[in-house]
């Protein structure tokens, strides 16, 4: 049986790749439990996972929610499970950078949502296209895209459905940067390995404590920082050392 979703691990660097090129990795309720299941791993793994790639195989990214999966039948395994699974994206420990080619439509922009960071070929389709099929979000587009791009950007985008390129993604600041989609896999890698030099105890401090404020107001997300801080890393004293050589 094919899998829906691939990983793959290589010196502290885990890349999940959905696996549906045939369907534009569409996202059918059988991809989210394997997505699912690799995510719940890879949050029990610290120690060797320091950096998160999510991207799709072939041509694109992901055409968005598989409709015709449900109306064949394909069930979730409870009512919310796809926007707890995109909340369990958004809680790992370690950074997660999506790379998005070809589409990138409704759901699946829910989906790169959830991610930390984002990289764009210049192929790349971003759309929120609920009001195409009068329905309403429900795994976290009124909430996350406001957050990245601004009140007025998102409502623009969402009132309007249309269709924004990888140079403007980065415009907006849906994205970080825009590369040639041949070069999207080597950008993301460069990305992480970047990261991955660092102590992946900040890492997930950073990521921890940036979440947690993003919950607050300012004054209380400063305390929440003061309060809740891990401190220093355990390998705070070898890389002082490495320095001072």
């Amino acid at each position: 049986m094919t899998e829906l979703v691939l990983r793959e691990d290589r010196e502290g660097l885990c890349t999940l790749t959905l696996n549906r090129p045939e369907a534009l990795n569409a996202l059918s309720p059988n991809l989210f439990v394997e997505l699912r299941r690799h995510v719940d791993a890879i949050a029990e793994q610290t120690e060797t996972v320091g950096c998160v790639i999510l991207c799709g195989k072939g041509r694109s990214f992901s055409a968005g929610n598989d409709l015709k999966a449900i109306q064949a039948g394909e069930r979730a395994p409870s009512r919310h499970f796809q926007a707890e699974t995109l909340e369990a994206i958004e809680r790992l420990p370690q950074p997660v950078i999506a790379a998005v080619q070809g589409h990138c439509y409704t759901g699946s922009l829910e989906l790169a949502l959830a991610c930390d960071l984002l990289i764009a070929a210049e192929d790349a389709r971003f759309a929120d296209t609920h009001g195409k099929w009068a329905m309403s979000p429900s795994w976290g587009m009124t909430q996350r895209l406001p957050r990245r791009v601004g009140l007025i950007n998102a409502k623009e985008l969402m009132f309007s459905g249309r269709v924004v390129g990888g140079a403007e993604a980065v415009t907006l600041g849906l994205a970080n940067r825009c590369v040639p989609a041949g070069e999207l896999i080597d950008a993301a890698e460069a990305m992480a390995r970047s990261f991955l030099a660092n102590s992946w105890f900040t890492l997930r401090a950073d990521k921890m404590l940036v979440n947690g404020g993003l919950d607050r107001g300012l004054s209380e997300g400063l305390r929440f920082e003061r309060t809740e801080g891990p401190g220093a890393g355990p390998d705070m004293a070898e890389r002082l050392k490495e320095f001072g050589r």
